[in-house]
């Protein structure tokens, strides 16, 4: 298995999906009950390859990423062959950036001494889905990217 196996919930979220992923392999539902009862060892490896596909499909699609924690926030831009981070760090130990009061007090002391920013980027080192899929193992998220735009251009302006 390349990535993880998806949670009962993404299973059962993406059911059409995997009755569409089974019916590529002429399993219908009643051969399918076999398998898990009779061949165990064999549906295991399916549900490991279903969900190596919609990893590599999430992650092929996969453009910004969020990571937030009491003092940090990490901003990735997944590019093909590089990914760009912007680091916010509050030096003021009292900030939690998980709480809205965190976020507003980031926004009026973006420019100050009391935060950190460091931009960076980064070649992948191996595959890039395989390295996006590590960030997220780390705790980061999917993200649509307007954070990561919004303090891109306000660093780049000044």
């Amino acid at each position: 298995m390349k990535y993880s196996r998806l949670s009962k919930e993404q299973f059962e979220a993406l059911h059409q999906e995997f009755a569409n992923f089974l019916a590529t392999q002429s399993i219908d539902k009643k051969e399918w009950d076999e398998i898990k009862t009779n061949k165990p060892e064999v549906a295991e490896q399916e549900l490991d390859v279903f969900s190596d596909l919609i990893w590599e499909g999430v992650l092929a699609q996969t453009n910004y990423l969020e990571h937030f924690s009491k003092n940090h926030i990490f901003l990735f831009h997944c590019l093909e062959t590089e990914v760009k981070s912007i680091v916010l760090k509050t030096l003021e130990p009292e900030v939690d950036f998980m709480t809205s009061q965190g976020l507003e007090w980031m926004v009026k002391n973006l420019f100050t001494d009391a935060i950190d920013i460091h931009v960076g980027r980064k070649e992948y080192q191996g595959e890039r889905n395989a390295a996006i899929f590590d960030i997220i193992q780390q705790g980061a998220i999917l993200s649509d990217g307007q954070l990561y735009q919004q303090i891109d251009n306000i660093v780049n302006a000044n």
